[in-house]
């Protein structure tokens, strides 16, 4: 690592009147029951016109917060004890209604974390999209197609049926592609981006996020965006800040924080990717010891100091210096000559044996759904089983069918007439309701929107006791003990086992998810999503934890994921799917190295990479077939580069044996098969 000598001097940050935004020494603190908890601790960065903006840091740092007060969407109970945000020169914090109300119509616009509470549940979609072009004006026919031309603009499947059902009708991708095109409706000069793309498929992702720099070419809008994804921070963002219990620590250009981080937690947040190449036979992942202070508490000098491998007795007693060290570059550290010394603490996960035997099997599963009138094939004849201690990964876009085929599994869903699903080769009923005990203890589920999975009213502490008692022998004491060791595999503290889902940030809501999945003490994990609203460093603390309790326990997973790095760590086979069907599957070695299906090449070549090397995407043209009127012979024949014209359009692909265990549907012969393109294959020394 190259040595980069400090220099003294303020940060010139330029005019902040000038800025798309400028957020200057921001104090905001909560009142709870009078008293006042800090959140942002002093927060200033700029984002200039045309600039991207990025904010990273671990769920509860104060990211969203200050997002909000950027815009001032504060609850009741926000205050803002000291500093200012200008947008445009004019003073946010200090706005009219009236003013405010312009503001947020026409100058800034914001793209919330979660979907599901920034859509009203009994509108339909297409209203409240309108609804957006309404309020710039528009009369209500021309606002509804806008609406449809929104909806186009984010690549979202079968936009005229969509505009006509309501949210819950809808996957979560889907979803936060809906709320994307509400946020793009009047070209906003200033967009906030607050996770994204946390629910997105990578083509999806890197088709929206194409959209986002049109938008700044074509407008010259400042982007604000926050994202636990790193590969999306490096590749969108000009500048990047990192933030910790509410305070900035570093800021550098994109480059230069990837490259060359100076502050110990931004190294910490950098060794807890699991880049692509790396996988849970070669050894665990980097995590960060300890866990984030909680909102409010009164904190050391130095915030990071409980968690610095460098901190000395000066951390806790002297507030560290701001460090300048070019061109608007610095870092907030005592020992910021020192960093090249942080070592990276790593473990071997013991490898072990995958059972011969299928533990749950399906075969010809398919399920329909009715829909005004019409048969929606969600799942067509899917054969599908994974072994004791096996992990089976489950990529596609968006409405291919995963979700569906997890909640089949699960017993939400019903399967249709002559599909089975079998546990220890012996079919189970089609609902869970209808299930023995055993069986609903065997297969337990965590859901990709934790808001939605628990209940709001509880404590965390009674929704964990809950699941221990009921599908345990544990009971009493000896429960209330399950529960805290669950917890703190959890990164969960005392803390927040006694705070309710509402109060708790989206990545402690997926934590307490997981935590009631493996309470009680499942054979069959099915996992949609699990990560994709946690921070890197909680990610990796997951995932290794997932991979122990394998080891441990031989549980088994179906692990549904969007993040391709994820899936390549943990995952012993992976299937693809498309359009309700199965595409391919493998082992996963097999599919990296290929040869692959068309449509994995392109789910591939979509990575963002982490170290800045743009991959060969292979965009895909056209629509997604909806589930209502799929295409013939093939389905992904309408948007396949290689499709054979009289062929593909008119007959069902066979199914090739490319190497043991890897099958790929397609009518391309295996020597024409493409190859994935090579994405960042980084192993870190073990």
């Amino acid at each position: 690592m190259t040595t980069i000598e400090p220099t003294a001097g303020p940060i010139d940050r330029g005019d902040p009147a000038t800025a798309a935004l400028a957020v200057e020494d921001l104090h905001l603190a909560y009142m709870v029951r009078g008293t006042p908890r800090a959140v942002l601790r002093g927060v200033t960065f700029q984002v200039r016109p045309g600039e991207a903006f990025g904010l990273v840091g671990e769920s509860g740092c104060g990211k969203s917060t200050t997002a909000y007060a950027a815009v001032r969407y504060l609850p009741d109970n926000a205050v803002v004890t000291g500093g200012r945000v200008l947008a445009n020169g004019a003073d946010v914090t200090h706005m009219s209604t009236k003013e405010l109300q312009a503001f947020r119509s026409s100058e800034a616009s914001m793209v919330y974390q979660d979907p599901v509470q920034a859509l009203n549940p009994t509108l339909r979609i297409g209203k409240q999209v309108a609804e957006c072009f309404r309020v710039l004006g528009n009369g209500k026919a021309e606002a509804e197609d806008m609406a449809l031309e929104g909806l186009k603009r984010v690549r979202i499947a079968d936009p005229v049926s969509v505009m006509d059902r309501y949210p819950y009708q809808l996957s979560g991708g889907m979803l936060q592609r809906v709320v994307i095109a509400m946020g793009l409706a009047g070209d906003p000069k200033l967009l906030i981006l607050d996770e994204p793309t946390t629910g997105l498929d990578a083509t999806v992702e890197a088709e929206v996020l194409d959209l986002v720099r049109d938008l700044r070419a074509e407008t010259d809008a400042a982007v604000l965006l926050i994202a636990h994804n790193l590969g999306v921070i490096r590749t969108m963002c000009d500048r990047v800040g990192v933030m910790y219990a509410g305070k900035m620590v570093e800021e550098a250009s994109s480059k230069e924080l990837f490259e060359e981080p100076k502050h110990p937690y931004t190294i910490g947040l950098m060794n807890a990717i699991p880049r692509l190449g790396l996988r849970k036979t070669d050894r665990a992942l980097s995590t960060i010891p300890g866990n984030m202070p909680a909102i409010g508490t009164e904190l050391p000098a130095c915030v990071y100091v409980d968690r610095c491998q460098l901190a000395t007795d000066i951390c806790g007693t002297e507030a560290p210096p701001l460090v300048a060290i070019n061109d608007g570059r610095w870092t907030r550290c005592h020992h910021s000559d020192q960093v090249d010394e942080i070592h990276e603490e790593v473990a071997l996960i013991e490898p072990h044996d995958i059972g011969d035997e299928r533990v749950v099997e399906l075969n010809g599963v398919s399920k329909t759904f009715r829909q005004r009138g019409r048969d929606i094939p969600a799942l067509v004849s899917i054969d599908l089983g994974f072994a004791e201690g096996e992990t089976l990964g489950l990529v596609g876009e968006s409405g291919s069918g995963k979700s569906t085929l997890a909640k089949t599994m699960v017993g939400v869903y019903g399967p249709d007439a002559g599909g089975t699903i079998d546990l220890d080769g012996t079919p189970m009923k089609a609902k869970a309701t209808d299930r023995r005990n055993e069986a609903i203890r065997a297969i337990q589920m965590v859901f990709q929107n934790p808001d939605s999975a628990l209940n709001r009213s509880w404590t965390v502490r009674r929704i964990l006791k809950r699941t221990v008692t009921r599908l345990t022998d544990v009971s009493g004491a000896a429960a209330d003990t399950r529960v805290e060791d669950i917890a703190s595999a959890m990164q969960l503290s005392p803390h927040h086992l006694d705070m309710r889902p509402r109060q708790l940030s989206g990545g402690l809501k997926q934590r307490v998810a997981i935590a009631r999945a493996f309470a009680g003490d499942p054979r069959i994990v099915v996992c949609d999503e699990p990560t994709s609203a946690l921070d890197v460093s909680v990610q990796a603390a997951i995932l290794n934890l997932l991979a122990n309790l394998q080891r441990d326990e031989q549980t088994s997973y179906l692990f549904i994921t969007h993040d391709i790095g994820v899936v390549r760590y943990l995952a012993d086979r992976i299937a693809v799917m498309y359009v309700g069907r199965i595409m391919e599957k493998g082992l996963t070695d097999d599919i990296f190295a290929g040869p692959v299906h068309p449509y994995t090449e392109a789910l591939l070549s979509a990575v963002p990479s982490i170290d800045g090397k743009a991959a060969d995407r292979i965009p895909l043209e056209g629509d997604i077939p909806s589930p209502a009127d799929p295409p013939s012979g093939c389905v992904f024949h309408t948007r396949c580069q290689y499709a054979i014209a009289g062929t593909c359009d008119t007959a069902e692909p066979p199914s090739l044996e490319v190497a043991p265990k890897h099958i790929i549907n397609c009518h391309l012969p295996v020597e024409q098969l493409p190859t994935p393109v090579t994405i960042s294959v980084v192993k870190p020394e073990t």
